[in-house]
């Protein structure tokens, strides 16, 4: 720092040879204060004892700085050293590192020159050259000279996002798993594509492959993370709903369109980070490293795991040959890891909280998807529109059948496929115009026996089907006839008498004469004489019977 006072850090050559620590924080602005005093004529000693006392010095130490900076020397006087040029920086690149193979090439340079006869550049001893690059080369660059740009950016400092709400982004990767397993006999490296979400840590999905991912990987995994169920007791459960905001690196499956098809249906942006900067994604960075030192690392035949140094002269011994873990094995012990870290595993991050626990606590709504669209969008579609025909539907150079297409589609119609990529066992099938979901359907030539027997109970069930409808209208319009012994018309079987069409036609008119019938078209009787009614009302009304109201008293008029 400039205006500072500097020493020598000791133990790497000599002073002003090492690096500078500075001692005095702003040197420049005390110079420049007492030199001020001085002008005027109000320097004295006092001065000179308070400065020193405050910065914590001697006052001899603070007159040697009023000394310097009456000559215009504010700095510590540099010593002049041998010094790391652009080209030697280049050669020292292109060496690895290796000073001392640099150093060859300048002796060799040097003992060249002088048998041409030209001036012999000064060539610096070997320590020199080291104490040069210790000195002209920070942390950074030193470790780029043998590990390059990745173990540089090892002593880079990086900043933090800020921590958002639950479903605010998440972070997707692949993680090569450093651990052979079993599978068909051979051994192979797992990959495993996840999510998770940056505010509460849970892992929402995951898929294992037994080889490197492509879409499909990436695809599984988004179905199972954005699909919720509040009563499972799988590493999931409660945990997913649509994310706001997808990072994800530069990767080929990851930028497909197939997945960015599958989220842009959804409205989900997928953001694209640049390549080879891991810290931008620090979240899933950091579980892929948890997974390897907390689960993959204890498992048989990790391939990370240090080696035995063996001594001098000893032969080495047989490797060992633990059993590997079959495939299923390790997708077994993986989701339980998951479930742990899910439902048992704290962060500090998360102030002692297990990731469902911060989940569950945060009150920002999800929002969830309906499973009918969640399988259609994250299914590849190639675009094109198909016909159904007998033999049913045509791809990849193969002809796709479903039970379903047995009168529930005619054949001719426009169809459109949906696919897993490179999964060709089977296709789901919908409709060109509408986007009905129609089913799925299985190669023709690869039909399981009991996709056979369905095939056929299908067929027999609408062969059945027809077999009634047509029955049912032969019923309804054939007519039958009485035999006959003698010479005259036969009889319709089913026809009515004579008498018998009598007695309905009289029963269907009196019945729509009750229909007709209202309920004022008979008059009520009239009341008894002794009742005092109206004389506009008792001229409405038919004359009571005799006898009608005697039985009412004079009494029972009079209340």
């Amino acid at each position: 720092m400039a205006g500072a006072e500097f020493f020598s850090g000791g133990g790497l050559g000599h002073a002003g040879d090492v690096p500078l620590v500075p001692r005095v924080l702003g040197r420049e602005q005390v110079v420049s204060r007492l030199l001020a005093l001085e002008a005027r004529g109000e320097l004295d000693a006092e001065h000179v004892r308070l400065v020193a006392s405050s910065v914590g010095v001697s006052r001899r130490t603070v007159r040697r700085w009023l000394q310097a900076g009456r000559e215009g020397r504010t700095g510590p006087v540099q010593r002049e050293r041998f010094r790391i040029t652009d080209e030697l920086h280049g050669r020292l690149v292109a060496w690895c590192g290796n000073a001392a193979a640099v150093h060859r090439d300048l002796v060799a340079e040097a003992a060249r020159v002088r048998v041409e006869g030209n001036q012999v550049p000064d060539v610096p001893s070997l320590a020199t050259l080291h104490r040069a690059i210790r000195l002209d080369l920070n942390p950074g660059q030193r470790a780029a000279l043998a590990g390059g740009e990745p173990a540089r950016r090892r002593h880079d400092v990086h900043l933090r996002r800020p921590r958002l709400w639950r479903n605010a982004c998440w972070e997707a990767d692949h993680k090569h798993v450093p651990v052979e397993v079993l599978l068909d006999g051979e051994l192979v490296f797992p990959w495993v594509t996840w999510f998770i979400d940056c505010a509460t840590e849970v892992i929402p999905g995951a898929a294992i492959t037994p080889h490197q991912p492509s879409r499909d990987a990436v695809l599984a995994a988004l179905r199972i993370a954005l699909v919720r169920d509040e009563d499972s007791t799988g590493p999931y459960g409660p945990i997913g709903g649509l994310p706001s905001l997808v990072r994800i690196d530069r990767g080929a499956d990851f930028l497909s369109a197939t997945v960015s098809d599958a989220l842009g249906h959804f409205a989900v942006p997928v953001q694209d980070l640049p390549a080879y900067r891991p810290d931008l994604k620090g979240s899933i960075e950091n579980l892929n490293r948890c997974a390897e030192r907390m689960r993959f690392a204890s498992m048989p035949r990790y391939t990370h795991a240090p080696s035995m140094r063996l001594r001098p002269g000893a032969r080495p011994g047989r490797v060992d040959e633990a059993a590997a873990l079959p495939f299923a094995e390790f997708v077994r012990l993986l989701l339980e890891w998951i479930t742990w870290w899910n439902t048992e595993h704290t962060s500090q991050a998360l102030d002692g909280r297990t990731p469902l626990e911060a989940w569950r606590a945060d009150p920002t709504p999800v929002e969830d998807v309906d499973r009918c669209l969640l399988h259609r969008f994250t299914l590849a579609d190639d675009g094109r529109i198909r016909t159904l025909t007998a033999s049913g539907v045509r791809f990849n150079k193969r002809y796709y059948v479903g039970e379903w297409m047995h009168g529930e589609a005619e054949v001719g119609c426009k169809v459109r496929i949906r696919f897993i990529p490179h999964h060709d066992h089977e296709i789901e099938v919908f409709e060109a115009a509408s986007g009905k979901y129609l089913g799925p359907a299985h190669p023709c030539d690869e039909a399981t026996d009991t996709q056979r027997r369905a095939h056929r109970r299908r067929k027999a069930a609408e062969k059945r089907r027809l077999a009634r409808a047509m029955s049912a209208a032969a019923e309804q319009t054939r007519t039958r006839y009485a035999a006959v012994t003698e010479v005259k018309p036969p009889r319709r079987l089913g026809s009515l008498s004579a008498a018998e069409a009598d007695r309905a036609a009289d029963s269907e008119r009196l019945g729509d004469a009750a229909e007709l019938a209202l309920p004022d078209l008979i008059p009520p009787a009239a009341p008894p004489d002794h009742w005092r009614t109206p004389a506009s009302l008792r001229a409405k009304c038919r004359p009571a019977p005799p006898g009608d109201g005697s039985g009412i008293s004079q009494e029972g008029e009079d209340r």
